[in-house]
């Protein structure tokens, strides 16, 4: 397996599959882990990282996690690749924009991917479509059981694991949903989901989580804290919960969009398509909005002659370091944005 095969084809996140998928395009849980014996990133010396990354790469890729894995040394890694890493959700914005040794080991399927040296020794990710989050915990658990087995993580009787955030001090988990909610944003009631993640004391976050903006009408909601709090728990709550709670709102805003303002909903939905089967220069944030308009019309039934895969594969494939890898050349400005158009509109049939 090489970096080069995840280029032709959308990652696990939007396969556009798994239950509840109209809405819920994909579960993800992350667990925060350190190595006892050794300090906190930000303390580590250059050595020190060398010495984590070099141990730690040995013997995930030793533990049978997934056949085939694929690791990546990002220190060493061209900046473009990183950032495909970063738009297949499969690293951080902030490993890779890192310095000294680190790294990532990835799955064949890409539905778990292991950081090392991001913000803890290590971050071990499970993402699939879908609401899946009891599969995608009894997938990472196994992960994070074959890996303690041959090492010994930071661990305190009372307080947990111990990570280098004090939030994810205890399981160490990082529960999120992603979640494409198009019809409350079109309706003026998104700020019901804002309201109900602050009740339930969830953050909501954007396409590529911390510190980024909602695209394409993608909206993360994630746990804030996990100490008090088991696995079990936190889990449940999302799946029980939160998360049924945030699919009623869209549902019924979809039903008002298609009662109360059916022309305006169609006229949004063709003006979306008609835009990306005839453009010649597409901005990335644009594709994306208009992608999240058509994405919308397809999953309603409002379009009948555009495949739902296309559309998920067209949202990670117009990205930056995707349509880049796909030219086979590093382009920009405007070039970039024609290929862009070009791209979607041989995808779409456009002329």
């Amino acid at each position: 397996m090489k970096l080069s095969d995840l280029t032709n084809h959308a990652g696990e996140w939007l396969r556009g599959s798994g239950p509840m998928s109209d809405v819920v395009i994909s579960s993800r849980i992350r667990l925060a882990r350190n190595l006892s014996g050794f300090p906190f990133l930000s303390r580590a010396s250059r050595h020190q990282k060398q010495t984590l990354e070099q141990r730690l790469r040995d013997v995930i890729l030793a533990s049978n996690i997934a056949p085939q894995l694929l690791y990546v040394d990002l220190e060493q890694a061209p900046e473009l690749d990183r950032t495909l890493l970063v738009e297949r959700h499969l690293i951080s914005k902030p490993h890779a924009s890192a310095e000294g040794a680190r790294g990532v080991a990835i799955s064949a399927d890409e539905t778990a991917s292991i950081m090392i040296n991001e913000e803890d020794h290590l971050r071990i990710q499970v993402l699939r479509s879908g609401l899946q989050l009891e599969e995608t915990w009894e997938q990472i658990n196994a992960i994070d059981d074959a890996v303690e087995a041959k090492l010994d993580y930071a661990f305190h009787p009372r307080f947990g694991y111990l990570t280098a955030c004090p939030t994810n001090v205890g399981t160490g988990i990082r529960v999120s949903v992603m979640l494409h909610l198009p019809a409350l944003k079109l309706t003026g009631e998104i700020e019901k989901v804002f309201r109900a993640a602050k009740d339930l004391k969830l953050a909501v976050r954007g396409l590529y989580g911390e510190g980024t903006e909602a695209t394409g009408d993608f909206y993360q909601i994630s746990n804030q804290t996990t100490l008090g709090k088991t696995e079990d728990d936190i889990i449940g709550d999302f799946r029980l919960h939160v998360i049924p709670r945030i699919i009623d709102y869209e549902m019924h805003a979809r039903k008002v969009l298609v009662q109360d303002r059916s022309m305006a909903l169609d006229d949004k939905i063709c003006r979306a398509l008609g835009l990306l089967r005839s453009a010649r220069l597409l901005a990335s944030e644009e594709t994306m909005f208009l992608l999240s308009h058509l994405r919308m019309g397809v999953n309603m039934g409002r379009v009948k002659d555009v495949d739902l895969r296309t559309i998920n594969e067209l949202f990670l494939l117009t990205q930056p370091a995707h349509l880049q890898k796909l030219q086979g050349r590093r382009i920009d400005g405007d070039v970039r944005r024609a290929a862009r158009a070009e791209y979607v509109r041989q995808r779409l049939g456009g002329n």
